[in-house]
């Protein structure tokens, strides 16, 4: 009798164990407290090599921001042999641009020690992003709310490896890291902070914390009319996402703080409206928070238990700054590095030097470009003010590249903000 409860009780484990492996989601090949995955940052964002049913491994984004895995290329989809059962419409980020994109499920993502399983992947027809001209890493495409849904995960983004633990590892709180509460909302992450502004009072605001964002802070005007613009502010192209650039002012913000976590002087986004903004409004949301700020701490997030845990790191005493040359570069996808001057801003010290819209760089304090990164580029031009930049700059005639001539200038970085 007894042996036969116990095969019973043992019939049982194995069946919900095998019940739970079906259920979509990221999981331990091999059961631990917890399996850790070295990534790739780029600006803070977080980059992870991921193969696709057993393909070569290509690199992902994870995206605390987006609730369905997305694959830019259907080019790549169609190479990789992705099986399609549908089509969708995409409004993009500019409120104008359809996008459509092709549905393709039950797919094996495989992270080294973590897999995903039955997982789907929104593949775009096209690659709207081009991400690699934006962060100087091919990146194609992005993990999102499947990889946190079942277990809490840490990013270090010090030591550059993401945590993934065991679903019931983390049920105190770790030492040395501050409990935050967040809202999970349409499978994304949602917390509530202060905002003191500059030209404002302060505002309650309600932030998606946005791991794939590259700002610091962002906030929505049209949300609410207590969203103050600052007057001493930049027009600028603040970025890259589904269906276009996004257009708008960068200023600073006097403080954030959530609970007793307080960021000062934060260089802060305002987009223009567009007719993409009835989904932000929906939402209820302020803004969001990104990597510049995400990056400045370590963090677990246990959607579970609808928590953050986090700890100041190595970089969250250094002030936020933005461009003080007034470029913005890209990258040129090619099999060499190349890198050149996306816009520059009129009034800019780069701009009064001479350096002009699609000017290709050569060197940079007489460094060869070979020795640069895009993100090394976006560093040094925010480094420090009243620091020398020697630039030569290859300038094209007539569009022709087999026509061109060396620019050589000189110019000091002035904070504008």
């Amino acid at each position: 009798m007894k042996k036969s409860i116990f095969f019973y009780f043992l019939f049982c484990w194995f069946t919900i164990h095998s019940l739970l492996a079906q259920v979509p989601g990221f999981y331990m090949k091999e059961d631990s407290r917890k399996k850790e995955i070295p990534f790739l940052a780029s600006n803070n964002l977080i980059i992870l090599p991921v193969s696709i049913n057993d393909s070569v491994p290509v690199n992902f984004l994870v995206d605390t921001g987006v609730k369905t895995n997305i694959l830019f290329s259907k080019t790549l989809g169609d190479y990789l042999g992705l099986k399609y059962t549908r089509k969708l419409d995409l409004v993009g980020a500019d409120g104008k641009t359809v996008l459509t994109a092709s549905v393709s499920p039950t797919n094996h993502l495989d992270l080294g020690p973590i897999e995903g399983i039955f997982q789907t992947i929104l593949v775009l027809d096209e690659d709207f992003l081009e991400l690699e001209r934006v962060i100087g890493v091919p990146v194609f495409g992005v993990i999102g709310y499947e990889f946190f849904k079942h277990n809490p995960v840490k990013i270090d983004y010090d030591e550059g490896v993401i945590s993934f633990y065991r679903s019931d590892a983390l049920k105190k709180r770790p030492f040395g890291f501050r409990k935050l509460p967040v809202k999970l909302e349409n499978s994304k992450p949602y917390i509530q902070a202060k905002v003191k502004q500059n030209d404002g009072g302060e505002l309650d605001a309600k932030l998606l914390i946005d791991t794939g964002a590259n700002h610091g802070l962002l906030l929505n005007r049209e949300t609410s009319d207590q969203i103050i613009l600052p007057n001493e502010r930049l027009e600028s192209e603040l970025g890259r996402s589904l269906g276009g650039d996004l257009y708008g002012f960068v200023a600073r913000t006097r403080r954030l703080r959530f609970s007793s976590l307080k960021f000062n002087n934060i260089i802060t986004s305002f987009p223009d409206e567009t007719e993409f903004s009835y989904v932000i409004k929906d939402s209820g949301r302020q803004g969001s928070v990104g990597s510049e700020l995400l990056g400045r701490m370590n963090i677990i997030f246990d959607y579970n238990r609808e928590k953050i845990y986090v700890k100041k790191g190595m970089t969250f005493h250094e002030p936020f700054e933005y461009d003080m040359s007034g470029i913005t570069s890209r990258v040129i996808p090619s099999d060499e590095k190349r890198f050149y001057v996306s816009q520059v801003r009129e009034g800019s010290p780069a701009y009064i030097a001479g350096v002009r819209k699609n000017d290709e760089f050569v060197s940079i304090n007489t460094v060869p470009l070979d020795f640069w990164e895009l993100s090394d580029l976006i560093k040094i031009f925010r480094s420090e003010e009243g620091r020398e930049i020697k630039l030569v700059l290859q300038r094209y005639i007539d569009e022709d590249t087999e026509n061109f001539e060396l620019i050589e200038v000189r110019f000091k970085l002035k904070r504008q903000i």
